[in-house]
């Protein structure tokens, strides 16, 4: 019976937020590169249907974790909120799905988006694909933050842009050249929209370049395991640039 009781608290659906400090929400938006099974999740389950109140599992693992852990190791007095609503397998349409609950109505102070990997994948292993399509891509992820700083005025928008390695099984389709380009020119629309809002840029494609750059006789899997994942060296050198890019 209290193994029971017990089981059954740890499922009860706490915000993450309510646990923590006074100070300011930020959050972290994207796919699996975000996730990191955040919520104890191993099926890309949606936010309502994860655990909330697991601190074991509240961040995931991955640079959205470090980034708190730095910030709440580092600076308690800050009294930051870190949440997490990385989806494995997201898309930018998903995140549109599902801004309004997994953004809007947390009311964050700060969000940091990370997105574009899957459309990309996903638009590849279409049989019957057109080519992509850029101009519209571009046009809702516009959307996305004018609705966001039309709803939340005072929210700081943090911009991340995507990246892919020659690693892995991504690494080693015959496609990979096209899937780098592409996810490539994604990397460049966010870079001009971070622009043209005078929105925080961290540009991860360009730190993970530099690695590449700064470490030649280091394969590149040990930065990015199966092409699209980075690996815990990657993860930290991410969180290490968000610190230092978000001005937190």
């Amino acid at each position: 019976m209290k193994r029971i009781i017990f089981l059954f608290l740890l499922l009860i659906q706490i915000p993450a937020f309510a646990q923590q400090g006074t100070g300011k929400k930020v959050l972290f938006i994207g796919d699996s590169v975000t996730d990191g099974g955040w919520g104890n999740d191993v099926a890309g389950l949606p936010s309502s249907q994860r655990n909330h109140g697991d601190w074991n599992h509240l961040f995931g693992s991955g640079y959205m974790y470090l980034c708190a852990a730095h910030f709440m190791g580092e600076e308690p007095e800050k009294e930051l909120q870190f949440l997490n609503r990385g989806i494995s397998g997201n898309t930018l349409k998903n995140l549109q799905d599902r801004w309004q609950e997994d953004c809007l109505d947390i009311k964050p102070d700060i969000v940091s988006i990370l997105v574009g990997t899957n459309d990309i994948h996903y638009w590849l292993d279409d049989p019957q694909k057109q080519p992509f399509n850029y101009m519209d891509w571009e046009k809702r992820y516009r959307e996305l933050i004018q609705l966001t700083q039309q709803e939340l005025p005072e929210v700081r928008i943090i911009l991340c842009t995507p990246f892919v390695g020659k690693a892995g099984w991504a690494g080693e389709a015959a496609n990979f050249q096209q899937r780098d380009e592409s996810v490539r020119k994604l990397a460049s629309i966010i870079k001009q929209i971070a622009k043209d809002y005078q929105l925080t840029l961290i540009p991860f494609d360009e730190m993970f370049d530099n690695l590449l750059k700064s470490y030649p006789s280091q394969p590149v899997s040990h930065w990015c395991w199966d092409g699209i994942h980075p690996t815990p060296a990657t993860h930290q050198r991410m969180a290490d640039l968000w610190i230092e890019k978000s001005g937190l």
